[in-house]
């Protein structure tokens, strides 16, 4: 439920220990620290910068035709269950399932051609928009996340530039790739994870970083202990980050949904990250958008998040109606991403940050033109869809075309790099102009094929 912790971070009656607090917000990763991440910030280069960028993975690959790009003089086999209807902009159609989303229309653009797809599934492309088939990097590619944390840094001391709210899945390439050839240090911050088990420093909880009084107590006390050592002369202004970071209220409070006006957490919806839709997908958050909206406004630049499990290989007659048909997955989902998405939208204007916060909506690929009786639409390599809004870009349109069967891209094909280049145009870093050093000392490009953003967007 919005605004509860899991029943694993319930206070525990002890306070901060010396080495946990100096292992607070260690990632896990050979022994890293928060202090140390923050240290390797800090030889980036910090600038200031409200802008963000929301990244959500819907996990597994929509279905692109049923969606944004229907084909209904298709035949039935191909143009499925559902009828499109009109938006918000005159000639643009989507699926009648997203009445929310078409009242908005004039406020997002809908990406139809998206080619160069991985055929398998897995998380990469998505998240750094490189294709895993082709020649990487030694250490790999780090995430566009990673990338912003390296060449940026944090906008505010308590707030760490990259925050994950993706959920771990069981099927290993759903999860997001890493810092690749960055390292550790930019690595995200994963509030949901083991990490939330450092930020609540051994049994503080989130509702206790209010109790002031209780807090400067308890690491007065951990101080005298830190000084009796000897360990107080070997801290530094990092370690004095750090533990901002660690006890920031405003920080606990993005984190916090209970603090978030009752109507909005509605609006979005809510759903129970410990039940999974899939047995290896990601579980079906609502209130993970809304939970990304707050971290962008305490000042994180970037956010990622994975949504509920898109690989629906049901059989599915014409009229939508066999048994574990893929179309009953669709009937479920697709109110529940129309609200929610919707939300983000509005919450985006009603707050004035559409300039300032960039989304983008999309999965590995697409899906097969023809729908089988025994497995459903199945992968699709050849087109995906995407869905952008916010970052004060030129709403309100389609970018490209596909066939009358929805299968390949006819008009504007759209890459990944493209997309990338777009986002990083928002946060002010120029991609074709900018390289960061590999593993081997190579200068490397942060887009595939140093391709620019998105001319009809920006």
């Amino acid at each position: 439920m919005a605004g509860k912790l899991p029943p694993r971070l319930k206070p525990m009656p002890s306070r901060p220990s010396r080495r946990g607090f100096l292992q607070a917000g260690a990632l896990g990763l050979g022994g890293l620290t928060l202090p140390g991440l923050l240290r390797a910030e800090a030889a980036a280069g910090i600038r200031s910068s409200n802008k963000s960028v929301i990244l959500i993975y819907l996990v597994g690959g929509p279905p692109h035709q049923d969606m944004f790009d229907l084909k209904p003089d298709a035949p039935k086999e191909i143009a499925g269950p559902w009828k499109p209807i009109s938006t918000r902009v005159n000639g643009i159609q989507i699926c009648e399932a997203f009445p929310r989303l078409a009242g908005l229309m004039d406020k997002m653009t809908i990406i139809r051609s998206l080619v160069g797809n991985q055929a398998d599934h897995d998380a990469q492309q998505v998240f750094h928009g490189f294709d895993p088939r082709k020649l990487k990097p030694a250490g790999g590619w780090p995430q566009f996340g990673s990338i912003v944390s390296r060449l940026q840094g944090p906008t505010h001391p308590s707030i760490p530039p990259f925050v994950s709210l993706c959920y771990t899945c069981t099927h290993g390439p759903y999860n997001e790739p890493g810092p690749g050839f960055l390292g550790a240090a930019h690595t995200p911050f994963k509030p949901s994870g083991p990490t939330r088990d450092d930020m609540i420093l051994r049994g503080v909880t989130l509702d206790q970083l209010d109790e002031r009084k209780t807090l400067q107590r308890d690491f007065d006390s951990l101080r005298r202990e830190i000084d009796h050592s000897g360990v107080v002369l070997g801290m530094d202004s990092f370690n004095e980050r750090a533990m901002r970071m660690l006890t920031s209220s405003r920080f606990a409070e993005a984190l916090d949904l209970s603090r978030e006006e009752s109507r909005v957490v509605e609006r979005y919806g809510t759903g129970d990250p410990k039940i999974m839709i899939d047995s290896n997908g990601a579980p079906r958050v609502p209130q993970s958008l809304l939970m990304a909206r707050r971290l962008v406004e305490a000042g994180a630049r970037v956010v990622t998040l994975n949504y509920s499990k898109w690989d629906w290989h049901g059989g599915m007659n014409t009229e939508g109606r066999k048994n574990n048909s893929i179309f009953l997955r669709e009937q479920e989902d697709f109110p529940i991403f129309d609200r929610c998405v919707s939300a983000l939208v509005e919450d985006l204007h009603e707050r004035g940050l559409d300039k300032d916060c960039a989304v983008v909506v999309m999965g590995e690929f697409g899906r097969t033109p023809k729908i089988s009786d025994q497995v459903g639409r199945d992968h699709w390599p050849q087109v995906n869809c995407a869905l952008m809004f916010g970052g004060g870009l030129r709403h309100g349109q389609v970018i490209g075309a596909t066939d009358r069967i929805a299968g390949e891209a006819i008009a504007r094909p759209v890459t990944f790099g493209e997309i990338y280049a777009t986002l990083y145009r928002h946060l002010g870093i120029e991609a074709t102009s900018t390289t960061l050093v590999d593993h081997t000392g190579r200068p490397q490009f942060l887009v595939q094929d140093n391709v620019g953003p998105l001319r009809e967007l920006v």
